[in-house]
């Protein structure tokens, strides 16, 4: 049977993007696991230390983190709030804006994701890159660089 839903999405396109939503969350839900059986380091948390690692000086501002992330801002806060009870971020005032806050990677924070980075990388290995062939990278890297809506921001 020929689906042709009332939006116009015929069944094949529902199905393409029911598999892109399942591959997501079947890569993620492993990626987290791995962390956290391995360094009790939940997967959002991991990304914030990486995001925080990848920016110069080593930090953010929480605005610029929460979008980079995919976390609402009062999501950011509460997780903020855990890495810096753990020592692996803190938090400081922007010097131009008074009500602007940087979080910042700390040498605690840099440490943990050092030790959890070969368990990360790992699984996107084993979950996403050895499933694809030679040339499916780039032709994933082109399709799915028309859905950035980001501008390309990592």
């Amino acid at each position: 049977m020929t689906l042709l839903r009332d939006d116009g999405l015929t069944a094949e396109e529902l199905t393409v993007w029911r598999l892109l939503q399942r591959a997501q969350v079947r890569i993620t839900r492993h990626l987290e696991a791995e962390l956290l059986v391995a360094h009790d380091l939940p997967l959002a948390s991991y990304e914030v230390l990486m995001q925080l690692a990848e920016a110069p000086g080593r930090r953010l501002r929480m605005n610029d983190l929460a979008d980079r992330v995919l976390l609402s801002r009062s999501g950011l806060t509460r997780l903020i709030d855990r890495l810096q009870r753990e020592g692996l971020v803190s938090r400081e005032a922007c010097a131009d804006d008074a009500r602007g806050l940087f979080a910042v990677l700390t040498d605690a924070g840099a440490a943990r994701l050092a030790e959890a980075t070969p368990t990360y990388l790992r699984g996107i290995r084993s979950q996403f890159l050895d499933m694809l062939g030679g040339g499916e990278i780039a032709q994933i890297r082109a399709m799915l660089g028309k859905l950035d809506i980001s501008g390309g921001a990592p």
